[in-house]
């Protein structure tokens, strides 16, 4: 079948005149990519709501500076856990919101849109976000795995009949996928990245040091101090509320004590990594070796995390050039390509339609 004949003759007509955009719909961050125009807009996935009127107070930034600190009326919360949707009403008002920020004008076509989702979803959950998008004003959707999505954003040869490696560790999963002409030929998808790393700190912090500390605390100190392996040696000062008086303290702890907090997510983490490679066919293995597996996500920052998993899995590891941005970017490149839209519009008609009760 002709790859146009596949795309919707109204995208033909306006795509010169539509904002299409990318979405890098995540659990901790959403970012959005307008054609022509680049990343617009890079904001937490968090939004605050009124209780009693289910009012949206604040979206993005705003929202997340009200985590913890909101009056019992109001509550700040993220609608997406592990990668996928937890409150659909929620993630729509969210799209709603950041679609029209993006566009920034009432005149122009509605937009196509492109979304990473991650490579465990779901036909169920594939369908939620389709038909969030939908209904916050998208004139159509295209859904992308994440792990694809960051290949191409970060500049991997995905279409080409050779091996190509990707851990995305984002904020609610890790994504390993082996990827060969424009397929995922092995894959694995875990719930174990950036929150729960958090989540180990505030573990950590409360049985060692009897300290009761918050999401954003426990980041700050992932960021500051976090490793995978020994290295130079730092410390940070933590402050939170002492769960035996109910009185403020503040401890010093080292990066030798929050590598041991995150020990657990990261032997995750290298135990996907492994388990997707021993299921890959030796000659993708081979090209593997040889190109390296190559790092994106925001929890590809974490230090020496590059160097714990080629000791592990002894492959040559690299962190992406733009980690954070890369299933944006590869979102953006998916949506200029025909052939790419034709692909996933043809995998999504293929996905069972929602049943209405």
């Amino acid at each position: 079948m002709n790859l146009l004949a596949r795309i919707n003759p109204l995208d033909i007509l306006l795509g010169p005149f539509s904002q299409d955009i990318a979405i890098d719909l995540g659990t901790a961050n959403t970012l959005v990519w307008v054609r022509g125009r680049g990343l617009v807009i890079e904001e937490p996935s968090v939004v605050a709501i009124d209780k009693l009127s289910r009012r949206i107070i604040a979206v993005g930034a705003e929202a997340k500076r009200m985590v913890g600190r909101t009056p019992a009326d109001i509550v700040a919360v993220r609608p997406l856990r592990d990668g996928v949707i937890s409150d659909f009403a929620v993630t729509e008002k969210m799209l709603q919101y950041f679609i029209r920020i993006a566009i920034n004008s009432p005149f122009l076509a509605r937009p196509r849109v492109v979304i990473g989702v991650p490579s465990g979803v779901t036909d169920v959950e594939r369908r939620a976000v389709h038909d969030a998008a939908l209904n916050a004003g998208a004139r159509a959707c295209y859904l992308i795995e994440e792990p694809m999505a960051a290949a191409i954003g970060g500049g991997l040869p995905v279409s080409e009949p050779t091996g190509s490696m990707v851990i995305d560790i984002g904020g609610g999963t890790t994504e390993v996928a082996v990827i060969s002409m424009g397929k995922i030929v092995a894959s694995t998808s875990i719930p174990v990245a950036g929150d729960e790393m958090d989540r180990d700190i505030m573990a950590y912090m409360r049985q060692v040091h009897n300290l009761l500390i918050g999401e954003s605390a426990a980041e700050e100190v992932k960021i500051r101090v976090g490793s995978a392996m020994v290295m130079e040696e730092l410390s940070v000062t933590v402050r939170g509320r002492d769960l035996a008086t109910g009185l403020p303290k503040e401890v010093t702890v080292s990066s030798v004590e929050i590598r041991e907090a995150l020990s657990r997510s990261i032997h995750a983490i290298v135990d996907a990594a492994r388990r997707t490679i021993e299921v890959t066919p030796p000659e993708l293995v081979a090209d593997i070796m040889t190109r390296g597996i190559m790092l994106a996500g925001g929890g590809a920052l974490l230090r020496s995390l590059d160097r714990r998993l080629a000791q592990e899995t002894r492959f040559p590891v690299y962190v992406a050039e733009d980690p954070i941005r890369c299933v944006v970017r590869g979102c953006a490149a998916a949506m200029e390509e025909v052939s790419v839209l034709a692909r996933l519009q043809a995998v999504n008609s293929r996905r069972p339609p929602r049943q209405v009760s």
